[in-house]
């Protein structure tokens, strides 16, 4: 097994939320503070529907690669549809990512004011029933996300609703992944370390070791072990940018796994939480202080900023 030892990050109830949510807000706020990670159990996303996404997901990726292919769209920066074995790399890194993934995004009506910036999706004919359970499970992502950054807005003193109008018709990304089983040789990592380009991610399927971040106060990596059923949620750049560094994007990675699980594929689904294309990303008054002072003096549309950043990780040409 990896024997990286354990990030001591809190496993928190989204249920406390409804009871006490200045206690709960302050405990999300505390391990983002901290970790830049949180722990969310009884996050609201129905098992039933899990259960149905990783069998299509898995169902979906085990395809014939000349199907699979048939959904990449060259030049759409992996914004939606199938993007190929070996296509991302982390900023910085020397060898590409050793995974495959598929994204679905919101479903717009027809003549929407975002139509131009936010794809349309793609759906493969089969697995039967896809379109269904991934407009489903991304609704209820997008539930759950609200109900986090209500909290979030409550840690920064901030109106409970502050994100709502920045998040509605937000350009969020569900992304299913895939990480092949792997040989002994093989170059790179399933993910190298990255920071994720949104406002929070919340992430399903970390049951499988192989996530860590990098603690900041040690400089040492860190195993994320969320129970079973669990929800990981992290802070993305967005976040940390409109924060001032108030609440830190932290370095996170998916490392091989050791020699007896090589053989085994990994899936996992993030939902990269976006705000919409025309939201000004502007450092919070209140988290600029003089020990502290504004590190982002000029403002960023949230489209202009993903473009900067897809850019950076290979997805898109500049």
């Amino acid at each position: 097994m990896l024997d990286t030892p354990a990030a001591q990050v809190p496993t928190l109830s989204l249920k406390d939320q409804d009871r006490d949510p200045d206690a709960f807000a302050a405990a999300l706020g505390g391990s983002f503070e901290r970790f830049g990670f949180a722990i969310v159990a009884d996050h609201g996303v129905p098992q039933p529907l899990i259960d149905r996404a990783w069998q299509e997901t898995a169902e979906l990726f085990a395809l014939p690669d000349e199907e699979k292919r048939g959904y990449h769209i060259p030049g759409g920066g992996g914004a939606r549809g199938y993007t190929p074995f070996k296509t991302e790399i982390a900023k910085d890194a020397r060898h590409v990512d050793l995974k495959e993934f598929w994204h679905v995004g919101r479903e717009l009506p027809e003549g929407h004011r975002y139509a131009d910036e936010m794809a349309a999706n793609v759906w493969p004919a089969r697995p039967q029933g896809f379109k269904d359970t991934f407009v489903e499970l991304f609704s209820a992502f997008d539930h759950a996300g609200d109900r986090l950054l209500s909290a979030i807005a409550r840690h920064l003193g901030l109106a409970p609703n502050w994100f709502d109008p920045a998040v509605k018709d937000g350009n969020s990304v569900l992304r299913l992944l895939h990480y092949p089983p792997i040989p002994a040789d093989a170059e790179g990592v399933r993910a190298g370390a990255h920071e994720d380009i949104n406002l929070i991610t919340l992430l399903l399927g970390a049951e499988e070791a192989g996530l860590e971040l990098l603690d900041r106060a040690t400089g040492q990596w860190l195993a994320v072990k969320p129970p079973e059923g669990a929800m990981v949620v992290n802070v993305g750049d967005m976040l940390q940018r409109l924060t001032n560094h108030v609440l830190p994007s932290t370095t996170h990675r998916v490392v091989n796994p050791p020699p007896e699980r090589r053989g085994h594929s990994r899936y996992s689904m993030p939902f990269f939480l976006h705000p919409a294309p025309d939201f000004l990303i502007e450092t919070l008054p209140q988290t600029i202080t003089a020990e502290n002072p504004d590190r982002y003096p000029q403002s960023i549309t949230a489209n202009g900023y993903l473009r900067e950043r897809l850019i950076e990780i290979g997805l898109i040409k500049p």
